[in-house]
């Protein structure tokens, strides 16, 4: 048997950067992310969010791709959030979304930088924290 544990910190906000996630909506989508991604074997060790977009922070398996876990979390918590009518509006999120890999060394460092996100957007928005990221771990930003 392989044992295999590979940890991603993904990001993914709303379509057009809407910011329609309410602190109680949040915490309903999260409720059911963590649900839905157990079932499906997916560990999500951390999640939350701002108005706008969400931080996961997951370990794949062996099975796992990180464009397959993007289906199942973020496809799958859109059809379940419009289904259920959890926001007036539709919920859509942007097509693209960030992830990155995360050594266990640094897996408290990113818990914190997750479990605080409320804070940390009083200071930055996503936008800017997203031009960041692509700065930061080297990615070709487009658009």
């Amino acid at each position: 048997m392989s044992h295999v544990k590979i940890w991603v910190h993904a990001v993914w906000g709303t379509k057009n950067r809407e910011r329609i996630l309410s602190k109680e909506i949040r915490q309903r989508l999260f409720q059911h992310i963590r649900e839905n991604a157990k079932e499906k074997q997916i560990y999500i060790d951390s999640i939350n969010g701002d108005v706008d977009h969400i931080h996961c922070l997951i370990a794949l398996n062996a099975d796992m791709t990180i464009a397959k876990v993007m289906q199942l979390i973020k496809g799958e918590a859109a059809h379940w959030a419009n289904k259920n009518s959890l926001l007036k509006q539709k919920l859509e999120w942007a097509d693209e979304y960030f992830a990155v890999s995360v050594s266990e060394s640094m897996l408290n460092k990113v818990r914190e930088y997750i479990r605080n996100q409320e804070e940390h957007h009083k200071r930055s928005t996503f936008k800017s924290e997203y031009e960041e990221f692509i700065r930061k771990f080297g990615f070709q930003h487009h658009g």
